[in-house]
């Protein structure tokens, strides 16, 4: 019993170093990427708040350098070309935006693109399980994997999606970010874009989306193939609750708004409901 023992106690004591060792790189490496990308944001009116202007030409520079290179703009304008029903901000229902910012990234118009604090939640998570369980994207991250990167999850792919976000934050007001999203997440279903999953799921344009309609198709974009309401309805409205929930917990509704919503019929284009 003893020889047995003390395997498992060797394996445990193994695990335990590999993966503290593990936490304390995923902690590094969330300081220097946040430090790089705060210093790629820095705004020019920062820079007389530094004495050495050497260095506050240099710090200035890498954000240019690395818009330079990543070229978003003419990336951004090409997909956006090639959207036959793009949709401007104006045309989509506050309701919606507000739906998807509480679900998905509660803080989007306080970031910078990045979330410090969700990134090392989640580094404690996946250290914990020893690899990439949990994800800390926000809709700025989100939007430059979906245009530009492939679902591999790696540290090394996380490093681009954060200078491409950086790279985003800088070119992009954050209206324009969250309609861009908007315009190119997947809903399920084979609906990419507001647009079409409008008319797909409801018959409608996306302006005329009720609260409920709205919460409904925000809740998707986190597992379309598990939410979209013509595969599962009773997933995809326990989803919608989910979301509900969020944006009373985010003061974007009241209480008695939220109840209404909870309790509106919803009705598919195709009659399932």
């Amino acid at each position: 019993m003893a020889t047995e023992r003390k395997p498992r106690r060797v394996r445990r004591s193994f695990k335990f170093i590999f993966r503290f060792f593990q936490l304390i790189f995923a902690l590094v490496f969330v300081f220097l990427a946040s430090f790089f990308v705060t210093l790629a944001l820095r705004s020019p009116d920062d820079a007389d708040k530094v004495a050495d202007k050497k260095i506050v030409t240099a710090e200035t520079s890498i954000g240019e350098k690395i818009d330079r290179i990543l070229d978003v703009r003419s990336a951004i304008n090409e997909k956006r070309k090639s959207i036959r029903h793009y949709v401007l901000l104006k045309d989509i229902p506050r309701h919606l935006r507000q739906a998807v910012i509480a679900v998905e990234d509660a803080r989007f118009y306080s970031h910078k693109g990045f979330d410090i604090e969700s990134i090392a939640r989640a580094a404690i998570v996946n250290v914990e399980a020893g690899e990439i369980e949990e994800g800390a994207s926000t809709i700025t991250q989100q939007l430059v994997k979906n245009l530009f990167l492939t679902q591999e999850r790696s540290f090394t792919r996380k490093v681009e999606e954060l200078l491409l976000a950086m790279s985003v934050e800088r070119n992009y007001e954050k209206d324009k970010i969250i309609e861009l999203y908007l315009n190119t997440i997947y809903f399920g279903s084979n609906f990419y874009g507001i647009y079409e999953a409008s008319h797909g799921y409801f018959g409608k344009e996306p302006k005329q989306l009720t609260l409920a309609e709205s919460a409904m198709l925000a809740g998707i974009p986190n597992a379309p193939s598990v939410y979209s309401p013509y595969v599962n309805f009773m997933l995809a409205k326990k989803r919608q609750l989910i979301v509900i929930d969020a944006m009373v917990r985010n003061h974007l509704l009241t209480e008695y708004e939220a109840e209404k919503a909870r309790i509106e019929e919803i009705v598919l284009k195709d009659g399932y409901y």
